[in-house]
């Protein structure tokens, strides 16, 4: 899981990274401005219910990271 300073999360299995770029495969890139849901609940959503692949692979510029997470690190309380 990556949190990123825009309004963008994503999830995905994390296969590469460089000193610019990670890379993530069977990703979900979500745009946080097309829901109602916060962040969080939609992060523990996806881990309760399984990520929603929407990306095969996904380029994340690493200056855009503000955070990263194995799934399993996600708590529910």
């Amino acid at each position: 899981m990556l949190d990123l300073r825009s309004r963008f999360v994503c999830l995905g299995t994390l296969t590469a990274a460089d000193d610019q770029f990670l890379e993530l495969r069977d990703a979900d890139l979500h745009d946080l401005r097309d829901s109602s849901a916060t962040r969080e609940t939609y992060v523990f959503d996806s881990r309760r219910l399984g990520i929603r692949r929407n990306r095969k692979r996904v380029l994340v510029a690493r200056d855009e990271l503000v955070g990263i997470a194995a799934f399993d690190d996600v708590v529910s309380d």
